[in-house]
C-alpha cells in the first residue's frame, strides 16, 4: 500500500488545514476538546461551519459531561446522544502517572482512560456514525506507541513492576490499534478510522511530569520555568492532524493508516525511533485487543 501523502508540513496549523473546507451541516465530537490540542481542534473546526460537541470531565456552558476512566458516564454520554455524529476525535487523555492507578474496573487507569473509554464511546455510537454515511474516527496516539507493544499477559501491571512510560506507551499503541480494527470491521457502514500522533507540544498532558524530566527534554530552564525546543509545535499546529483526519477532502475514504506529527503518513520500519511500530498497526493484535475491550466493556 502506498504511503499517503499531502501539502501540509509539521508547521501548518489546524486553520490552515481547512482553509476552504466548508464543515457546515456537520457534527463532530471532540473528547478533552477543553484545553490544548483539543481545544485548537474545536476552533478549528466550529471555524470551518461544524457543530462540535465537546466532551469532557468538567464541563462549562454548552459542554458535555464525559468521563472516560468511568464506563457508566461513557455509556450515559452515549445514551444521551441523538442523530449522526460525522467523526469522533478521541483526544482526551492522560499520560506518566507517577504511580499506579486503576479505574473502578480494575483497568490501569492510563488505558482505561485513553483506550478502553474511547473504545466504549466509539463502538457505543457506531449506529449514529452509520447514520452519517460518511463518517471518521480520529485516535489520537502517539510517538510513545514505540516504545511497547500492547501487554496481553499483564496489561494492568499486576505482576511486572509499573513503569508510567511503558503504560502511557501501552495505552497509545491500544489507541493506534482502535482505528485498525474498527477499520477493518466498519467500512461497509462508510465508516472511516486513522490514528496519529500530534507531536511535542506545551499543554496540560505534561501536568504529570517532574521537573527534572521537563528539563531532560528541554522544555523547563533551571529556574523552572517552561521553554520551547525548536523541535516542540505550538498546541494550533498540534491540532492540525486532528482536524485533518476529521475534516480535510483529502482524507476521503482513506482508513486503517497511521498519520505522523508533519501530516504525512508513517513509515512502518521494524525498530525505528520514528514512525510508527509494526505491533501499533498489527491487523491480529488490533483483533485481539477489540475482542478484549468488548469483554470488558461488557462486564462494566
Amino acid at each position: 500500500m502506498t504511503r499517503m501523502g499531502t501539502p501540509f508540513d509539521a508547521r501548518t496549523t489546524a486553520a490552515e488545514i481547512l482553509a476552504g473546507v466548508d464543515l457546515t451541516g456537520r457534527r463532530i465530537i471532540v473528547t478533552g476538546g477543553a484545553s490544548g490540542i483539543g481545544l485548537e481542534t474545536v476552533r478549528a473546526l466550529r471555524g470551518a461551519g461544524a457543530e462540535v460537541t465537546v466532551a469532557t470531565r468538567n464541563p462549562t456552558g454548552d459542554q458535555r459531561a464525559l468521563d472516560l476512566s468511568d464506563l457508566g458516564s461513557v455509556r450515559a454520554f452515549v445514551a444521551g446522544w441523538t442523530g449522526p455524529v460525522h467523526a469522533i476525535v478521541a483526544n482526551a487523555g492522560i499520560m506518566a502517572l507517577p504511580t499506579r492507578q486503576v479505574a473502578a474496573n480494575g483497568w490501569e487507569l492510563q488505558l482505561a482512560t485513553n483506550f478502553l473509554g474511547h473504545f466504549a464511546l466509539i463502538t457505543g455510537l457506531r449506529e449514529n456514525l452509520r447514520q452519517a454515511g460518511d463518517a471518521r474516527v480520529v485516535m489520537v496516539s502517539s510517538g510513545a506507541q514505540l516504545l511497547s507493544p500492547f501487554d496481553f499477559d499483564d496489561p494492568h501491571f499486576e505482576r511486572r513492576p509499573y513503569d508510567p512510560w511503558v503504560a502511557y506507551a501501552q495505552s497509545k499503541t491500544a489507541d493506534a490499534l482502535l482505528a485498525v480494527g474498527a477499520a477493518r470491521r466498519w467500512a461497509a457502514d462508510g465508516i472511516t478510522a486513522n490514528a496519529f500522533e500530534p507531536g511535542y507540544i506545551h499543554t496540560n498532558l505534561q501536568r504529570h511530569l517532574d521537573d527534572d524530566t521537563m528539563r531532560a527534554a528541554g522544555a523547563m530552564d533551571d529556574e523552572g520555568n517552561l521553554v520551547t525546543p525548536d523541535y516542540y509545535k505550538t498546541p494550533e499546529q498540534g491540532a492540525s492532524t486532528s482536524v485533518l483526519l476529521a475534516a480535510s477532502p483529502l482524507l476521503d475514504g482513506v482508513t486503517g493508516r497511521y498519520f505522523s506529527s508533519d501530516n504525512q503518513e508513517a513509515e512502518e520500519v521494524p525498530g525505528a525511533t520514528a514512525g510508527v511500530a509494526a505491533w501499533s498497526v498489527d491487523p491480529a493484535a488490533a483483533d485481539r485487543l477489540w475482542e478484549y475491550a468488548l469483554t470488558a466493556a461488557a462486564a462494566h
